[in-house]
């Protein structure tokens, strides 16, 4: 829908952009990357039992993210053959696929990973199986042309651009207040204990607690209400989970740091950066070295599961094949979004069905900017892999090809992010994609106002249900905990919505969790 669209010389001329005098040249575009037509086919009509090809597998997968992927991965690996996977879309990786505009990789959603701590044993593995990272004397050592390339972040701020995110306080008494949060960062980690992924860490009356309130309601008890500070804060809260501090749980909000690296302000003696690995199409990089191309079924529209007692029905719309498919198998690994799980299976599962109503989902839109030439750069730090104007409404933007090294005279993708207000979820699926340009050259035109003589061609993605917001009470719900358990029946669940928020680490941790719980089944049965 809207490709190969053009935004013509009238449309341009009557846009705010240029009334503020910027180009009219035309810029070829569109959306990409999701067929929102297969997913409403569910929403739409759920259609009984019909005819059409009837398959059988011992384990079926339903949804082809990095949940799914992981959960066939660890069962193939463990050697088991009887197992296919489902999936909506033409490639399978959910929100870590990615795109190519002019030959230049680029991220359609997740765009880095973390360096994975002593919790997630799991991610290391992977890891260290893709030749990304080995042991070396007792310590890890990673392949450097896949961590991050310097220089690695800046801030527009103060009229010029500055190294890192974090804005430098203001005065000394904003200065005392960087200080507090690092010490109640500090304490929350060494007290409570934060991991990632968080099912790693005991859940105690006080994490609750914290669970309770808001972030914001949480600072402001604490007498943090710097204006850099508070923005800085809300900025990570939008760009983990979807939405600002005034949403998300203070959990969540002290997870960001406790779990990972800390709180550091500037000056501070453990302020390095944290180190993170990072690709041209972001986490597509890791999402197509777990896909098996031989156990992957795209482009199925799962409509509906029906448990019996003693194998699960399917009910499939082929989409290439514009016809219905039947599947048969004993276990169903269910790796979509709780309130799809919730939807294909009829509401039948209480635990499921009120986790799904919980769930609130941020929209995200994610514009792919190919560039004829180089930005002009203002003052200050040069152009990083991640790039954020302070105080803007936007996530900033990712250079994709900063990886690659290519001479920075040449034709560049820039990836803009923005996590999307949910009451503008329906304007995002109806709107435009030009309109939704717009916001986003608007965000970027203060900071390069020749941006749009640049642009090339713009190629847009939007996730309607991007992830899910963990939002308080959320991380605390017995019924998360219960679909995470080794449930009776048939059906298991495997997806980051089961952790309250969703991060390739999460998702993949909850993949090969089920996939454990299957060939904890198997073996059960084959010793009876």
């Amino acid at each position: 829908m809207g490709q190969g669209a053009l935004i013509g010389r009238r449309e341009l001329l009557l846009s705010p952009l240029a009334l503020a005098g910027c180009s009219t040249r035309e810029v070829t575009g569109g959306w990409v990357g999701t067929s929102h037509g297969r997913g409403h086919r569910l929403r739409n009509a759920l259609p009984e039992r019909t005819a059409g090809a009837l398959r059988r597998t011992g384990v079926l997968i339903v949804g082809g993210g990095i949940a799914g992927l992981a959960c066939a991965r660890a069962l193939g690996r463990a050697g088991l053959d009887d197992f296919a996977l489902l999936e909506l879309e033409d490639e399978a990786g959910g929100n870590s696929r990615g795109h190519s505009m002019g030959g230049m990789a680029c991220p359609l959603g997740a765009h880095y990973l973390p360096l994975p701590g002593l919790a997630a044993p799991e991610i290391y593995q992977l890891l260290e199986e893709l030749g990304l990272v080995r042991q070396q004397f007792g310590r890890a050592v990673y392949d450097e042309r896949h961590l991050c390339h310097s220089p690695q972040e800046r801030l527009f701020i103060d009229g010029q651009w500055q190294d890192g995110l974090l804005p430098a306080p203001a005065d000394a008494t904003a200065a005392r207040q960087y200080l507090r949060l690092a010490a109640a960062v500090d304490e929350a980690q060494r007290e409570l204990g934060f991991a990632m992924p968080t099912s790693r860490a005991v859940w105690t009356p006080a994490h609750a607690a914290l669970d309770a309130q808001t972030f914001a309601a949480w600072l402001d008890g604490h007498q943090l209400t710097d204006p850099r500070l508070r923005w800085y804060l809300d900025y990570c809260c939008r760009d983990d989970y979807g939405a600002g501090a005034a949403e998300v749980s203070a959990w969540a909000g002290l997870h960001y740091f406790a779990s990972r690296h800390g709180f550091h302000p500037p000056g501070a003696d453990s302020g390095e950066r944290e180190a993170v690995l990072t690709w041209p199409e972001g986490n597509a990089w890791l999402a197509r070295r777990l896909a098996d191309p031989a156990r992957i079924h795209a482009a199925r529209t799962v409509l509906r599961v029906d448990e019996g007692r003693h194998e699960v029905t399917v009910q499939a719309w082929n989409e290439r094949a514009d016809a219905p498919e039947r599947w048969i198998a004993s276990q169903v690994v269910m790796a979509t979004p709780l309130f799809i799980a919730d939807r294909l299976t009829g509401g039948a599962l209480p635990a499921l069905h009120e986790a799904a109503a919980g769930a609130q989902y941020a929209p995200w839109l994610v514009a792919n900017l190919q560039l004829r030439g180089p930005l002009l750069q203002r003052l200050g730090a040069p152009l990083s892999w991640d790039n954020v104007v302070f105080g803007g409404s936007a996530l900033g933007y990712v250079d994709a090809g900063h990886q690659g090294l290519a001479p920075l005279d040449g034709a560049r993708v820039l990836s803009a992010y923005r996590a999307v207000p949910r009451k503008q979820r329906a304007g995002l699926l109806r709107e435009d994609w030009r309109a939704w340009l717009q916001r986003v050259l608007a965000e970027l035109q203060p900071v390069h106002p020749d941006l749009p003589e640049q642009l090339q061609r713009a190629d847009l993605m939007r996730w309607g249900h991007g992830m899910s917001i963990p939002v308080p009470g959320r991380r605390s719900s017995p019924a998360l905990a219960a679909l995470q358990q080794q449930l009776p029946g048939r059906l298991l669940f495997a997806h980051a919505d089961l952790s309250a928020y969703s991060v390739f680490e999460e998702a993949y941790t909850q993949g090969t969790r089920a996939a454990a719980q299957l060939l904890a089944k198997a073996r059960h049965a084959a010793s009876r």
